[in-house]
Parts: structure tokens; sequence; C-alpha cells
């Protein structure tokens, strides 16, 4: 079948309408593909040529109808990604080789799994691969990489020829809690009595919480958020990804998807965080605070949007990238995966050595950490 290709700088070239239509039709898709959020990232600066994340959509089109899409980055740099390749990049350094630039198809500093080859049916998905590989071969690139795809289409790659890496997230299951006292009561002693603990800090403490709907937030909430991510940030001496305009702008574009927790002490503010969620699935993302109190991240961005899980029958608490420390607080660790591909047939070869190597590490990991489940037998 004939599809007429592009590659497109920005999603107003594609248009919200043809975007969303095109999300709808997958089984995989996350709040985070959609149309609102990469928008607001790329036009707020966020994910921009100037920060080193330049636009570079495939996409296809059968007449007026978008048949398929791949979110692609032209990349100078691998921050924002957490699927690390810095030693890689390091040892094209020492043999005088440039590894920057390379593709990247991911949603720009958010580690959540959901399909990244959009697409109408089999047919558009096997011709937006071609698309694909051959602009990667045609580019003046070291690689390209597909970062958390779900097994199925990371198997799908592995058989065009890309190297399959496999990670390590935590995540949070509900079989249908009624409250936050019956899921503590399916743990362990110790782990349920630490939770207990670190919740009372925080009430001794003077703290208390509030969870307000994206619906319900102002314009001084979002306000008071970003002063909170920023002043984190700047504790740990690091700039921040993202701007106070992209949280505004999904503050506007993403309401029934936007869940913020703010934590206030005497009359004042002092801490929040933003989780994001659909019906069945929440997802960690972003915490600040503006004075420390012991055990606070633990109950602003873990403990309430647990408590708002259970209230409102959603499955499943994606706690975001890496940290054992989740499951003492009942996450679990799942597989996650990337797909690699390296121009350089020396260095495609040694990376697969690598990633070889690297797949019994974290099997054996996975089995180590299965054995330290934090539930009561």
């Amino acid at each position: 079948m004939n599809y007429r290709t592009a590659i497109v700088t920005t999603l107003a070239e594609i248009g919200e309408a043809a975007w969303s239509e095109l999300l709808a039709s997958q089984a995989e898709a996350t709040p985070f593909l959609s149309y609102a959020f990469l928008h607001a990232l790329h036009e707020s600066g966020c994910a921009s040529a100037d920060t080193g994340w330049q636009p570079n959509y495939l996409v296809l089109w059968q007449g007026e109808v978008l048949a398929a899409a791949l979110p692609l980055y032209l990349k100078m740099h691998s921050y924002g990604e957490y699927v690390f390749d810095w030693a890689w990049a390091d040892a094209y350094r020492q043999h005088g080789l440039e590894y920057y630039p390379k593709l990247l198809s991911a949603i720009p500093f958010t580690p959540v799994s959901g399909t990244r080859l959009l697409a109408r049916d089999g047919e558009a998905r096997a011709a937006l691969l071609a698309f694909l590989q051959a602009q990667q071969q045609a580019a003046d690139v070291s690689s390209c990489h597909i970062l958390f795809p779900p097994e199925s289409e990371a198997r799908q790659l592995e058989e065009a020829g890309y190297l399959m890496r496999s990670g390590v997230q935590f995540h949070w299951l509900n079989p249908g809690y009624t409250d936050f006292e019956q899921f503590l009561a399916t743990l362990e002693h110790k782990k349920r009595k630490n939770i207990r603990a670190e919740r009372r800090k925080v009430i001794d403490a003077g703290v208390t919480l509030r969870q307000v709907r994206g619906t319900e937030t102002t314009d001084a909430d979002w306000q008071l958020f970003h002063r909170c991510y920023s002043n984190t940030y700047a504790e740990h001496r690091s700039s921040p990804y993202l701007s106070l305009e992209f949280f505004q702008r999904i503050g506007a574009s993403m309401q029934q998807n936007i869940l913020l927790v703010i934590a206030e002490r005497e009359g004042r503010a002092i801490a929040a965080s933003l989780v994001i969620h659909t019906a069945d699935t929440l997802y960690g993302r972003y915490w600040g605070a503006l004075e420390h109190v012991p055990c606070l991240h633990f109950e602003t961005a873990y403990y309430q949007p647990l408590e708002f899980c259970i209230a409102n029958g959603i499955a499943t608490f994606e706690g975001g990238a890496q940290g054992e420390h989740k499951m003492a607080r009942g996450f679990l660790p799942q597989k996650t995966w990337s797909a690699h591909w390296l121009a350089h047939p020396a260095f495609a070869d040694a990376v697969q050595r690598f990633l070889e190597r690297e797949r019994g590490g974290i099997d054996a990991y996975l089995d180590e950490l299965n054995e330290h489940s934090p539930f009561r037998a």
C-alpha cells in the first residue's frame, strides 16, 4: 500500500484531531503520548532544538488519514532518557568518533512504557518501521534508540535487527483494596510498621495534605508546584528539565488526568507532588519541597497517591524510574525494554556483547528482588 511519508518538527503540522484519532486506535497508549502533553513539551521549549531535543517525527499519511507516526528526536546529549548510554558515548569519544547526534524515540523526561510505533494496523506499522530504518541509515547519526516500548513491540524491533536491552521499574498493583489499612494488612509486619511510623512523623510535624484534582487547580497551585519542583532540583545542584509554562499548559489541557498533592503547615504550603492518571493507571511523576520534613516525600509522592488509587479503583501505580526503596512500600519489580541500532559495525558488536552480559545481570537482579517480596506469605 502506498503511503505519503513526511518528517515533521512540530505536532501542529499534523494537527490535534488527526493525532488524537490515531492515538485512540492504539492498545497501549498513555497520556504522555497525547497531543496535549507532547505539544506542551515542544511549545514551552522544554523539548526543543535549543535543549538538545529536536523533534523529527516520522508520519505516514494514507490520503487525508494519519496512518502511522513515530515520536522521534534528534538528540545532542543523553539527558532526560532514563536508559543510560553514557558509557557508549564515552567509548565513541575515546576512539575519536562522534556519538551525537543520535536518533531517539521516547517521551522526553518520562520513563513510562507505551507504544512508540503508532499505527492503525500491522501493514502501516511495518511501513513505519521501514521508514525509520531508511531514515537512520540516511541520517548523519551514530545510532537510533527506542525507549520503553511494550515487550511485543520490542520483539518486533528485535526481529528487525535492533539490539534488545532490559531494565527494572517498580509498580504497585491494586487487587481491589477497600482502604489503605487493608493494603497495609497484606504487608509483612516490619514493612507495615515502618509505613505507619513514616506517616506518623508527617502528622506529628503538623503537616496536612490535600488532594487537588486537575479540574480544581488554580494558577497559584501551579506557581507553588513549580517553586517546589525547582527548589528540589536546586538543592541537588541541578537544573530542572520542565518549566512553569509546561506545567501551566498541561494544567489547562489535561485536567482530567492530573492530581496535585499539596502539603501545608501552619497555613503555608511547603511541598507538592504531581501525578498523571487514567481510569486504570496512575503514574508517579514530579515532586518538590520548600523545606525539609522527615518522610514528607513518601507521604506526598507515594502514600497519598496510593490512597487515591484505592479510592478510585485504579489498578496500577507506576512508580517511575529505579528505586528499590519502593518495594518496602508495596511496589513490585517489572521488566522494561528498549531497542538500539548502532551504525558502526564494531561498536554494534561490542554493545551486543555488553547487553548479553547485562541481560544476565538484570535477570538475576529480578530473581533476587522477587525473593524479597514485601508481602506476607
